[in-house]
């Protein structure tokens, strides 16, 4: 199925509205057409892997558009990857280039059913995988997402997600599709993105639990215009949603991967429950006998079921809770630990920012539950003190054998955390 090109189209019908950070979509599109040039006269075609090894910004998305104007494929580079670890491409980008844009022919259309991205997945579990997504992918996952949270004409969604991952790169898309405005950062950085929520008339935001706790505690306070902060990436820390609920900050916790095309459920903007919430309107989401959740639509790759990897329980009303990841699971005397439970108790603590529990090889018990945490600045808790907190709270079988302290967890650049590292 063939549908009109999104950024040409959205240029005709808003070509004064903003596009992404000072750029017009009118703007925009020909610094896309001048760009596709360039990409032309150095052999870029129809069906080519065209790396993008750019930094998060306008040129990169610039670079994005003009790619999909010659029907070509992107594949973004983490730029913190040394050259063998990145995926493989016909072509490499590493800053915008542009030409006088002739007549020459440009996608009109994008095929639904053509890969547009090839991504490498964040690497939580393991090697990093490639993952093709279509643009039928990326659509759907736009109209889930809007029908989710919502599109207004003068939306401006705050990106400080890398865009060469899923999370960063479906709110350039997701804005091109609506015609709305993305203001795209570098990287996080708490005072910039303090700064925009503040006075840049920002509405939407896409979040990690890291970055939000980063937010509050560099003062975030009921920022006027902002009507949804999107939270995903890891499960939040019932501690973490109080918090931003009395700073009046809008959550919406998401469920996503990769695999899925980014989101597979979504809350309302500010809902108060402590879930993931309900699929999307086009995806469908079932927990198998084992506990992992299974998701279907046509926002998952290839068609057909997609095994997550993650556990989860649905509510009578379809609502997922995520209790933690299959391969993380601890067995520790015959009985099973999941550690998001014990990471959440910790965090409760006043004197913690943040926790990770994982298992560690024993004789007597097959494994032992261990915690990493990162105290909050100025806050002191014994390992002794964190243990007796736990078992309050929990089984003994759950509470963790050994509490050690860092000065931060190992975590992946889109702010998952790297278990196996601990």
């Amino acid at each position: 199925m063939l549908v009109d090109a999104w950024l040409p189209r959205a240029a005709r019908a808003h070509p004064e509205r903003a596009a992404v950070n000072g750029l017009s979509y009118a703007e925009l599109l020909r610094a896309a057409r001048e760009s596709s040039a360039a990409l032309a006269a150095r052999g870029v075609g129809p069906g080519d892997r065209v790396a993008l090894a750019m930094a998060a910004g306008p040129d990169f998305v610039v670079a994005l558009h003009a790619t999909w104007l010659l029907g070509a494929v992107v594949v973004p580079h983490d730029l913190r990857l040394t050259p063998p670890e990145r995926p493989p491409a016909d072509h490499v980008v590493e800053c915008l280039e542009r030409a006088s844009a002739g007549p020459g022919a440009l996608a009109a259309t994008h095929d639904l059913d053509a890969p547009a991205l090839v991504l490498q997945t964040s690497g939580t579990s393991g090697t990093p995988k490639l993952v093709t997504l279509t643009f039928g992918n990326l659509l759907w996952s736009a109209l889930g997402s809007a029908a989710a949270l919502g599109v207004e004409p003068h939306d401006s969604w705050l990106c400080t997600l890398p865009l060469s991952h899923v999370g960063g790169l479906s709110i350039v898309v997701r804005s091109a599709i609506s015609a709305t405005h993305a203001l795209v950062h570098p990287r996080f950085d708490a005072d910039r993105a303090l700064a925009a929520l503040a006075a840049d008339g920002v509405t939407l935001v896409s979040l990690v639990p890291t970055t939000l706790q980063r937010l509050l505690d560099a003062g975030l306070r009921a920022p006027g215009a902002l009507r949804c902060a999107l939270l995903g990436g890891a499960p939040a820390p019932p501690e973490l949603l109080r918090r931003a609920r009395s700073a009046g900050v809008p959550v919406a916790q998401t469920y996503g991967l990769t695999e899925a095309c980014s989101q597979v459920t979504a809350q309302a903007p500010g809902d108060p429950a402590p879930d993931a919430g309900p699929p999307l309107f086009c995806t469908r989401v079932r927990i198998a006998a084992d506990g992992e959740i299974l998701a279907s639509g046509p926002t998952v790759v290839g068609g057909g079921e997609l095994a997550t990897g993650d556990l989860g329980r649905l509510d009578p009303a379809g609502r997922l809770t995520v209790t933690g990841r299959k391969a993380d699971t601890i067995v520790t005397g015959g009985e099973n630990v999941a550690p998001a439970e014990v990471e959440a108790v910790l965090a409760a603590h006043l004197a913690v920012a943040e926790a990770a529990v994982h298992g560690r090889t024993h004789a007597t018990w097959g494994e032992a539950v261990m915690a990493t945490v990162v105290l909050r600045p100025g806050a002191a808790a014994t390992e002794d003190e964190l243990r007796r907190h736990c078992a309050a709270r929990l089984a003994a079988f759950k509470v963790p054998k050994q509490v050690a302290f860092a000065d931060a967890l190992p975590r992946t650049r889109s702010g998952k955390l790297l278990r196996r590292a601990l």
